[in-house]
């Protein structure tokens, strides 16, 4: 079983919502990635999304598409990040850890392969972009099979046939995508993601991460208020591009440490009686 049910298990009890970060393995440096996924999880991820590089980052925006560019410079790609993963494992066993990225390198290595590989690094889930539900029930089952899970995204512009087939097959969450578009994009209406959330829910129980236009504070606890996991991605990797190489990685803990405190200061209120 992944560490993923786990975390959100005990969030809930402690009526606490998750944090899940997305940074992309190799940027700004390969020797950069596994110091930053420590910075992370010391700053408060419950779960780290490590985005696999890929020339073709079909659902990203510019900031992600350009971490992937970097990354791709220095000859990153999955066998690397695999290899981040397993470093990261003999430190931190608690932080869940998911890939997130797109089908062509998983399919170069081999399904059968790369489920070994990640089971055995420490994976914890797999997001795949360009997996539709409807032709992946099989590579569910291989994840499965090897103590992952296979989280999958839902957007406004979903069907109802498609959030059926999504939580049919998917484990861990649920990532809701909150804005048509790419990564990076920027108005929230919170009250249509409850809305939307509030449907999916009537067919899983399992939880709900909101990404795309969290960006402070303020974007990050009103989601958590209708969601069970906020995720952010673009504004971290902006960060540290503004911060430069040497300061990246304090940067990103910085500016996640800021967002969890705001989380679970808001915890409190959620608590209280009405």
């Amino acid at each position: 079983m992944s560490r993923i049910r786990p975390i959100f298990e005990r969030l809930a009890r402690e009526r606490r919502k998750a944090l899940i970060p997305f940074v992309t393995a190799g940027d700004p440096s390969p020797a950069h990635t596994v110091p930053l996924m420590h910075a992370l999880a010391e700053a408060g991820a419950d779960v780290i999304e490590l985005g696999v590089p890929f020339s073709d980052p079909m659902a990203d925006g510019p900031v992600i598409q350009r971490a992937s560019e970097r990354a791709l410079k220095q000859h990153v790609g999955l066998d690397a990040v695999l290899g981040f993963v397993a470093e990261f494992r003999k430190r931190d066993d608690r932080t869940a850890v998911v890939l997130m990225g797109y089908a062509n390198p998983i399919e170069a290595m081999g399904v059968e392969a790369f489920a070994r590989r990640a089971q055995g690094a420490g994976v914890d889930g797999v997001l795949v972009v360009d997996y539709p539900p409807e032709e992946c029930a099989a590579f569910a089952e291989l994840m499965h099979a090897h103590g992952m899970d296979l989280i999958f995204l839902l957007a406004p512009t979903s069907t109802a046939a498609r959030v059926a087939d999504v939580t049919r097959l998917a484990s861990g969450y649920i990532y809701y995508v909150s804005l048509t578009g790419v990564t990076g994009a920027a108005t929230l209406d919170v009250a249509d993601v409850g809305a939307k959330l509030a449907a999916i829910r009537a067919r899983t129980s399992l939880p709900l991460g909101v990404g795309f236009g969290i960006r402070d504070a303020a974007s990050a606890t009103a989601i958590a208020a209708v969601a069970d996991a906020v995720v952010i991605g673009s504004k971290i990797i902006q960060e540290m591009e503004a911060a430069g190489p040497a300061d990246a990685v304090e940067r990103a803990s910085r500016f996640v440490s800021g967002i969890r405190k705001a989380l679970d200061e808001r915890a409190p209120a959620e608590r209280a009686p009405a």
